[in-house]
């Protein structure tokens, strides 16, 4: 079963728990690597991530994003990682009908 995590108590603004997102990401990748028909050793292998690393993973939801994009990748599901955090082109209809006079920003603003 897999362990909470420090993170999975503190939600963040959108009320997202970042240990229950890695728990459901480990569950669906075991569910992926069943639905192959792929072995622990047999996807390990595929990937190039280590058997240990990928036990450590089902088990725990804990893993590095190279690992875990070795994984998809070995698994055909890497097409979720490129959209992720997409440029937003539109905050309000008003920048949507505005002509833009500005450049792409370089910093952000709010310090927090």
């Amino acid at each position: 079963m897999i362990r909470d995590n420090i993170l999975s108590t503190k939600s963040n603004t959108f009320g997202i728990l970042p240990g229950e997102v890695s728990k459901d990401i480990a569950i669906k990748a075991r569910a992926r690597r069943l639905e192959m028909n792929l072995s622990q050793s047999a996807l390990a292998k595929r990937s190039g991530v280590s058997l240990g690393t990928l036990k450590r993973f089902e088990r725990t939801a804990e893993i590095s994003l190279k690992n875990l994009l070795q994984l998809a990748a070995a698994m055909d599901s890497a097409d979720g990682f490129t959209g992720l955090f997409a440029e937003s082109k539109y905050s309000t209809f008003e920048e949507a009908v505005e002509p833009v006079s500005y450049g792409r920003r370089k910093r952000g603003r709010l310090n927090e």
